[in-house]
């Protein structure tokens, strides 16, 4: 998946990864959308370690958080929701896949207004 450089030394991978950790807005996502590449990953979980697990294939624990729904395709709902709230998100590409988190705290900020 990953350049062989980085599979011999895991916290160069991450460091690799946690670098190219990016805001990016919804609407630049959705050719990739389109293309079923975008994986949402859940709040409370680290989206660096969520992408080194995949780019590591730790089967076992990727399989706990898909059928926990931690880790998921984006679904249809959540992409117009992001869409039509302009969203910005977390992001981090382990080719072919595009990773996506919502900002906790932005979450609960805007959760918070809602009850207001």
């Amino acid at each position: 998946m990953l350049d062989e450089i980085y599979k011999g030394d895991p916290e160069l991978l991450k460091a690799k990864l946690a670098s190219e950790t990016a805001r990016i807005c919804w609407r630049e996502l959705q050719r990739f959308f389109a293309a079923g590449s975008v994986i949402a990953v859940a709040a409370d979980l680290d989206l660096v370690d969520v992408a080194w697990r995949l780019a590591q294939d730790d089967a076992a624990l990727l399989k706990d958080w898909l059928e926990r729904g931690a880790v998921q395709p984006v679904s249809d709902q959540q992409a117009l929701a992001w869409y039509e709230a302009d969203a910005e998100l977390w992001s981090v590409v382990v080719n072919p896949w595009v990773l996506v988190q919502q900002d906790p705290e932005r979450e609960r900020r805007t959760a918070g207004r809602g009850a207001e």
